[in-house]
């Protein structure tokens, strides 16, 4: 399930998210030499990654920062930009560049907090931008719970887009990665850090919650009915969705 684009098009020019993906972008293009010797990437990792046992001793505190720019390979690295893409632009819109870049920051502290609260003694690295993003993601959910957001579904050969409103499709990504979390807590090494996903949401989410208040709570979801307070964008192929794919016998 990837979605694709959303229907909440910005008003100003979001600075700070093409900033934000510039700097990962060529922080990704330096890693590239590493990707293919395990233990030069591991040792960029070690570096410059979160690692929750590091921190508990006070030590290594700027990683929380570092980590936030460094991905695992190009997957991590473009679905991350991805999420950024689609959500980022309008935060930005709401807040305004500079509170969005603090918003961008607080929401991933607060991923790495939940992610070492999780296990205190791990000594695995946790790498990339996700944490941050996932803040964004629950800071849209509560400006913009209706919006409509384009989703590629992939089952086996079949794919689809769907356009699903942006609650839908959110609150089921956080619940996965509450599941997916506490199904991880057993396991012993490295793997995907839901509850840095989960706490990014919940910091994004409550960042925004003043703003919210101050465009009048409620009475904003009443006036816009959950939707973007101005024109849904409209795609020039928008009423012609993309076939059903069936293997020839």
């Amino acid at each position: 399930m990837f979605p694709i684009r959303d229907h909440n098009p910005s008003e100003r020019t979001p600075y700070v998210t093409y900033g934000l993906i510039a700097i990962n972008l060529i922080v990704f293009l330096m890693m590239l030499p590493f990707y293919s010797d395990e233990a030069a990437s591991g040792r960029v990792f070690v570096q410059y990654g979160a690692i929750p046992m590091r921190l508990m001793s006070g030590e290594g505190l700027e990683t929380i920062i570092t980590s936030m720019f460094i991905h695992g390979g190009f997957m991590h690295f473009a679905g991350n930009m991805l999420f950024l893409w689609i959500f980022g632009d309008n935060l930005e819109d709401i807040l305004g560049h500079v509170r969005f870049a603090v918003f961008y920051l607080v929401s991933g502290l607060g991923a790495a907090l939940l992610q070492v609260g999780s296990d205190v003694t791990s000594v695995v690295p946790m790498v990339g931008a996700s944490g941050a993003i996932a803040g964004v993601m629950g800071g849209y959910l509560l400006l913009f719970p209706r919006a409509r957001v384009d989703v590629l579904f992939i089952f086996v050969v079949f794919f689809r887009v769907f356009p699903l409103p942006a609650w839908l499709m959110l609150l089921f990504w956080f619940g996965l990665q509450v599941v997916n979390g506490a199904l991880s807590m057993s396991q012993v090494g490295g793997g995907v850090a839901y509850w840095a996903h989960a706490g990014g949401f919940i910091a994004g989410f409550l960042f925004v919650l003043p703003t919210w208040r101050s465009l009048g709570a409620q009475s904003f979801w009443a006036r816009t009915e959950g939707h973007p307070d101005h024109p849904d964008a409209k795609y020039r192929l928008e009423k012609s969705s993309v076939p059903i794919i069936r293997r020839r016998k």
